[in-house]
């Protein structure tokens, strides 16, 4: 694949990395600084790069540009940092967002490391860290699931598996979603009738459990099975998953037709059923490819300022699903930039296949190649295939991200007009950005949870969710004002603390990013719920001015549509019955109480299953286990004498003298 020679330096920085160092030197003549500038210029900004250059060394490593909060701007690598910051102080030919991230820089922050692949690994773990604003961030960080056959039991147990990799066995995957896993487990355990339960449960039981009777386990526990068969089955699964199902299922064939010809029907008809499980794993399988054994396909679509990287999972020549991403990045930024700086990212915390293609050549492809094969201690290719089957295929996938990125502008069009929509209804001087949901859930005061949605013209934002456990001293059981004066309360005054107002947008006006600010609060209450949320955000200083608030009061018999809005200094209102507003506030106000209530079920669960050991000082999860394993129930503990105690194992006579003293001393 070709590549461009100075794969460390964006295009709208530099354009020759040999010349780094004497052009930032000559830049010093042609550039005026002016020492007392505004800290937020371009030319202070430039002299304080300038002042870190002079000491670099001529070596590969990581940089941190942080703004005068401490907070990181931009990471970036490089394979040699004083070439590379120096391209930064040439005070002219910069982009937009490049001249912002320099006006912004108050300090900076360096890692040597021995090689550029070092570097490169490096920077894509501090930007998942660190989340800096000027970097192309990945959104949905979440782990993808795997499928594992364990290697460390007698049995073996097929189960889905979410993140590092520390239990013995073999990992099949990733898989887009764990619904596509689920569906592939459920098939799985009818073709092979592997057992699916956790080591425990396995051994406790002395009869087959339900799914041996509906034919989705062998029954490993009971012996229903022997060992030996039991072996076979789970020789028979890890074959197919890695590759070999025309094998095993022309086994499964073969068994099947001895078995008929021996007139055992029974077992013929397991076999039969056992084949069918497995064309259905591989007809649910979407597109596959003949050329493909193992690849991940990545294509990325920019539409309106937005990108959108689909990505497809291919293992064992069958297509395991796929996901669509949407980067944070700046529309200045190309499709190529964009598609490697996720790349670094997304495989950060996960391992690499043997192929990856891409739709389109990013920059530092053999670079990303050698640190993807170092790390999974197998060589990657990585090529963006421009003819052929392979071709195809990126193609097949760059519609995905189009249709993909096409829906998601649609979704946000239509949530940008409800805000708008919603800013007009309560009299707002422009659509909020960030709205912000309060409810509480209690019964008759016990658990007691307060919770927190916020939306935005993406839709919810579950990231930013919050729930708060009640911990004033002086508030009664089921004092709802006084739940939503201590939630309001710790939230804003946090966020005073934390986010100053108008220090988000102070330096960078042009930044798009999500506010830390609400614009506007809903509260899920009438005109006393709405004076305590007033009187809480009053008292760590947030005025009505900083931020609107509203309260929604349920219509008679708790009819939606007929809500009451109250809004301080004004009368009562109600919206029109259709309105579209109202639909989004029912909206908001409904999801507001099914997290409300769901954190409070969690909390209510959390409390019933609630171990008295947990409450003794000194005992742990180590040390608990060993007494329940030692004397099976925790009233069996209670009644045990102190000598009891000191003899169970990992046990000292000082946790047997506090576990004692604990139960005695509760009478």
């Amino acid at each position: 694949m070709s590549r461009n020679t100075t794969n460390d330096v964006p295009p709208d920085i530099l354009d020759n990395e040999e010349d780094d160092e004497a052009v930032a030197v000559e830049s010093g003549s042609d550039v005026e600084f002016d020492l007392e500038a505004h800290p937020g210029s371009v030319q202070r900004g430039t002299e304080v790069i300038r002042h870190f250059w002079n000491t670099l060394p001529n070596a590969p490593g990581v940089y941190r540009m942080l703004d005068a909060k401490g907070d990181v701007l931009y990471v970036g690598k490089a394979k040699s940092l004083k070439n590379r910051v120096g391209s930064y102080a040439r005070g002219q030919a910069h982009s937009n967002r490049i001249a912002r991230m320099i006006g912004e820089t108050a300090s900076m922050e360096f890692v040597t490391t021995a090689t550029e692949t070092e570097a490169l690994l490096l920077e894509a773990n501090l930007i998942k860290q660190l989340k800096p604003r000027y970097n192309v961030l990945l959104r949905d960080d979440k782990s993808l699931p795997y499928i594992l056959l364990t290697a460390d039991h007698e049995a073996p147990q097929l189960v889905k598996h979410r993140g590092a990799r520390k239990r013995k066995g073999d990992y099949y995957g990733p898989f887009a979603s764990v619904w596509a896993v689920n569906r592939t487990i459920n098939a799985l355990q009818r073709a092979f009738l592997l057992r699916s339960c956790n080591d425990s449960y396995y051994e406790n039981r002395t009869r087959p459990c339900l799914l041996y009777q509906i034919k989705r386990c062998s029954g490993p526990c009971t012996n229903e099975i022997s060992r030996e068969e039991y072996a076979e089955l789970v020789s028979e699964a890890r074959g197919f998953l890695s590759g070999k199902s025309n094998a095993v299922k022309q086994r499964i064939t073969d068994e099947m037709q001895q078995a008929a010809e021996e007139l055992e029907f029974e077992r013929a008809a397991r076999c039969r059923d056992r084949l069918a499980a497995l064309s259905a794993i591989q007809g649910v399988q979407g597109i596959n490819t003949q050329s493909v054994e193992e690849a991940d396909v990545f294509a990325v679509d920019e539409q309106a300022g937005q990108f959108c990287v689909e990505v497809f999972f291919f293992r064992n020549w069958q297509n395991w699903g796929n996901r669509a991403y949407f980067p944070k990045a700046d529309k200045s930024m190309s499709r190529e930039e964009v598609l490697g700086s996720f790349m670094a990212q997304f495989y950060d915390d996960k391992p690499a296949p043997r192929l990856i293609l891409l739709s389109h050549e990013i920059e530092d492809a053999e670079l990303m190649a050698a640190a993807l094969s170092t790390r999974t201690e197998n060589r990657v290719e990585i090529h963006a295939p421009q003819r052929g089957e392979r071709r195809q295929l990126i193609e097949y996938v760059l519609r995905n991200a189009r249709e993909a990125l096409g829906r998601r502008l649609a979704d946000t069009s239509s949530q940008q007009k409800l805000l708008v929509s919603l800013g007009q209804a309560f009299g707002l001087s422009k659509a909020p950005r960030r709205v912000e949901v309060y409810d509480n859930s209690h019964i008759m005061g016990t658990n007691a949870v307060g919770a927190m949605v916020v939306a935005g013209a993406n839709g919810f934002m579950k990231q930013h969710y919050r729930t708060f456990n009640m911990k004033s001293e002086d508030l009664k059981p089921g004092d709802d004002y006084g739940m939503m004066r201590e939630m309001l309360q710790r939230r804003f005054a946090r966020l005073v603390k934390e986010e100053p107002r108008g220090a988000e947008t102070e330096g960078h006006p042009a930044d798009d990013s999500f506010p830390a600010w609400p614009d506007l609060v809903l509260i899920d209450g009438g005109k006393g719920q709405l004076e305590a949320a007033r009187q809480a955000l009053a008292e760590v200083g947030v005025s009505e001015d900083d931020v609107a608030l509203i309260g929604i009061a349920k219509g008679r018999d708790r009819d939606a549509g007929r809500e009451t809005f109250f809004k301080p200094g004004q009368p009562p209102f109600k919206m029109p019955p259709r309105d579209p507003a109202l639909y989004f506030v029912q909206r908001l106000r409904d999801e507001a109480h099914r997290f409300a209530i769901g954190a409070h079920r969690a909390k209510r669960k959390r409390e019933l299953v609630k171990n008295p050991l947990d409450e003794i000082p000194g005992i742990g999860p180590t040390r608990k286990r060993a007494l329940l394993h030692h004397f099976g129930t925790v009233k069996a503990i209670q009644r045990a004498a102190l000598e009891d105690l000191v003899k169970a194992p990992g046990v000292n006579a000082a946790t047997a003298r506090a576990v004692y003293d604990f139960f005695h001393e509760r009478g």
